[in-house]
């Protein structure tokens, strides 16, 4: 079954074209990071826009590069949510419009399903159940997944996701957007152990990363005089209190669970200092890690168009009464 993805959840126009949900044919990412660089952070107007003026474009291009014309397609998945409406609203309301035109199947998936589905994606996807963190710009969570289609939420964020206090600090630090891989790239320079941040270490399987971005804030204001300087070892020692929290949380809840698997999903999972700091935990403890490939890690239809051919083949179906919704993750 080949299956035609579409994401606009926040501020990349996507499509891609997977068959079986596991075969890639294409995927097209048309992203608008020149855009949105400016102001710090994605202003949600003018990620709207620029969905309506490349929607048809990138759904063109991705059929193009799949070598399939439209009649080819046995169905269509579209990211229902959550992310901002305006944006959803584009690539949702075409479509229902595309779909609609040719009779032909369709499904909502949420956005945060799709984001663990790019593991299957890669030659050895993960065998059932395993633990996943997901970790991106809106979201950090922890979820033992069973199937398909039953992703249980063990724990996430009660204030900032990592993504988010990546974009944050970079801002403070004067980097630029967005924050991950700048973050990444200057911490290279850095020391990770001469300015150590806090870690907060809630109960359970909950983050919270609201406190690490106000004492980078602090920091900056009590030394005002030689935190430019510093910006590598801040930068280092910042990601590395991000990284400790999300590993050990990660390695924790695959012991409650007594998982031999786990997968690091979403955006901030391309982060090469999370993955080797993931990769090496699990090694100590004989747990398999899977990680897409960082093309994978960011938003992209081929994890939608994944997610959906699930969908779609146990015969769930979107009505054209069906709407985007904001905020709902999954459970």
């Amino acid at each position: 079954m080949k299956i035609l993805g579409i994401e606009t959840s926040c501020d990349e126009t996507a499509a891609a074209v997977v068959a079986d949900g596991e075969r890639i044919r294409s995927s097209v990412v048309s992203s608008q990071t020149d855009i949105h660089h400016p102001y710090g952070g994605v202003v949600p107007e003018l990620a709207s826009r620029k969905h309506l003026e490349m929607i048809v474009p990138v759904v063109a291009e991705a059929l193009e590069r799949s070598g399939l014309e439209p009649a080819d397609i046995d169905g269509v998945a579209v990211t229902q949510g959550p992310g901002l409406v305006g944006a959803l609203l584009v690539g949702f309301s075409f479509a229902k419009a595309w779909a609609s035109a040719r009779k032909l199947p369709w499904v909502g998936v949420d956005h945060l399903e799709g984001h663990i589905h790019s593991v299957f994606l890669e030659p050895d996807p993960p065998p059932f159940p395993f633990v996943a963190l997901l970790a991106s710009g809106g979201h950090t969570s922890l979820y033992h997944v069973e199937g398909h289609d039953r992703m249980i939420h063990m724990g996430g964020t009660r204030d900032d996701a990592a993504g988010e206090a990546f974009d944050k600090v970079a801002k403070m630090l004067g980097l630029g957007y967005p924050g991950g891989a700048i973050i990444g790239k200057t911490a290279l320079e850095g020391d990770p152990d001469r300015i150590r941040f806090p870690r907060a270490r809630l109960p359970g399987f909950d983050f919270s990363f609201s406190g690490l971005k106000t004492a980078v804030n602090r920091h900056l204001r009590d030394h005002p005089d030689r935190w430019a300087e510093e910006i590598p070892d801040i930068a280092a020692g910042f990601q590395e209190a991000v990284v400790d929290v999300l590993t050990e949380k990660l390695l924790a809840a695959a012991s409650e669970k007594s998982c031999d698997r786990l997968a690091l999903v979403g955006g901030v999972a391309a982060n090469a200092r999370l993955r080797e700091s993931v990769g090496r935990a699990a090694a100590e403890i004989g747990v398999a890690v899977h990680i897409p490939a960082i093309s994978l890690c960011g938003d992209n239809a081929a994890m939608i168009a994944a997610a959906g051919f699930h969908r779609l083949s146990a015969g769930q179906r979107s009505s054209l009464a069906a709407d985007v919704y904001s905020r709902a993750p999954i459970r």
